[in-house]
């Protein structure tokens, strides 16, 4: 660890989280703790924790009180994760009908948190301060697994406006200090792709961050190009938000001459994996409690795919309790060799996320037009078909609360992005369907691949 990084991730990013009220740095050295218990005895303190984790929701949030009530469930008498399945499952149309009843009696300062995600349904939910602290411990503790720490210089390649919108002068000056770049996700051809592979040289990065489609792309444009990207001493490239293929993985390592480490997780169901450097997707079972479960909400057994349902720790104060996250995967039996007891994902299958092409041949991150929708009140679901480059279709859903305009307001931002002259046709339909692997694919562009 060099000097610099050794102040960043001492002094400098510890005083960041005390001053918003963190106990981050705690957590983390707990967490390093417990990674290395046995199976075992990290499954005997999950679910003593658990069960007071429900004690509390049946005390202080309005709607588990009444759920549990309704199906005479007891936390006190939970023995083991199995004994969940007594509860029904908490999807998007329960959060976004209980909102408020989600809440729970005293509780801190919440966040207010929005996301399309994968698949295709806005979401409105709020984070308390504790689950902040959680995120940020988990994935401290998993960056550390690779031999890198805050401080060491990061190029960040992401898409969300959350960030990108958020550039004040105090969070430039956090990324300033921690020594993290930004490149956004949007569009990413031409030009745009060349000052990437710039920036990257310029920053020789140890690390880097972001979608492995945004990665993998630009990797292949600097190969394209001639350009060396592995005499940088990137170590390595931690990817998340979307399934990470075998191509892009391989793309990533020739070309950035790093390991790719694939991250699971998302705004609403916490970081939930991440992979070690022994290849083994461990779980964060410390915070989070992972059930693969059938069509019938009950449990699979291990090597058996089925639906990921989250129960997660540290959302006392709005509880996300048997959360569907519409992705499927395994959970695997073996142990990983690194010796860490955490428990393993498998396989996750299912999630991604397209790129689309302009009518200028523009070549653009599927988000680009996912936010589009998912920021525009009353729509419930959609998906995005892009047949060719002169013509995209919208599938949608209503919900409440949609704007009379809605259909000319899609037709104006796609086209915004898209190019002037594009046809856009929108199509209200009451629901949207599945894939055959019953996984929601949320852009599908015919021409991108072609493109890339």
């Amino acid at each position: 660890m060099g000097a610099y990084t050794a102040i960043c991730s001492r002094a400098i990013f510890p005083l960041h989280e005390r001053l918003k009220g963190h106990h981050s740095v705690a957590l983390r050295r707990r967490l390093e703790r417990s990674q290395w218990w046995p199976r075992e005895a990290i499954e005997a303190d999950r679910v003593q924790r658990l069960r007071g984790f429900l004690a509390d929701a049946g005390r202080r949030v309005p709607y588990y009180r009444d759920l549990f009530r309704e199906h005479r469930f007891e936390p006190a008498a939970l023995k083991r994760v199995a004994d969940l399945a007594a509860l029904p499952m908490l999807g998007k149309p329960e959060i976004r009908a209980h909102a408020e009843r989600l809440k729970a009696e005293g509780h801190g300062r919440l966040a207010r948190y929005n996301t399309g995600g994968s698949s295709g349904e806005p979401l409105v939910f709020y984070i308390g301060n504790d689950r902040v602290t959680h995120d940020v411990a988990a994935k401290w503790r998993a960056t550390r697994w690779w031999g890198v720490d805050i401080g060491d210089p990061e190029t960040v390649v992401w898409g969300s406006p959350i960030e990108l919108g958020a550039q004040d002068w105090l969070r430039r000056a956090r990324d300033l200090l921690l020594r993290t770049t930004l490149l956004p996700a949007f569009e990413m051809s031409g030009p745009r792709l060349d000052g990437f592979v710039a920036a990257i040289r310029r920053q020789r990065p140890r690390m880097l961050f972001g979608y492995p489609s945004a990665l993998s792309h630009i990797a292949r444009n600097a190969e394209k190009r001639g350009i060396r990207m592995d005499d940088l001493g990137i170590k390595v490239a931690f990817v998340t938000s979307e399934r990470l293929y075998d191509d892009q993985r391989a793309t990533i390592e020739r070309v950035f001459g790093c390991q790719v480490a694939n991250g699971y997780g998302g705004r609403d169901a916490g970081f939930i994996a991440h992979e070690c450097p022994a290849g083994g997707m461990h779980v964060t079972a410390e915070d989070i409690v992972v059930e693969i479960v059938g069509p019938d909400g009950r449990p699979q057994p291990d090597g058996q795919p089925g639906e990921i349902v989250v129960t997660h720790l540290a959302t006392r104060d709005f509880p996300f309790i048997r959360y569907r996250t519409g992705d499927i995967a395994v959970l695997g039996t073996a142990r990983c060799p690194c010796g860490r007891g955490l428990p393993l994902l498998q396989e996750i299958q299912g999630r991604s996320t397209d790129f689309v092409v302009a009518a200028d041949g523009t070549v653009m991150h599927g988000l680009a037009l996912i936010y589009i929708l998912r920021d525009m009140p009353g729509i419930a679901a959609f998906k995005i078909v892009q047949e060719s480059r002169e013509y995209t279709r919208v599938l949608a859903v209503r919900g409440e609360g949609l704007a009379p305009g809605a259909t000319e307001a899609i037709v104006a931002g796609f086209r915004r992005r898209l190019g002037a002259g594009v046809q856009v046709s929108v199509e209200w339909l009451d629901s949207i369907p599945a894939e055959k692997s019953g996984k929601f694919r949320y852009v599908v562009s015919q021409v991108a691949a072609a493109a890339a």
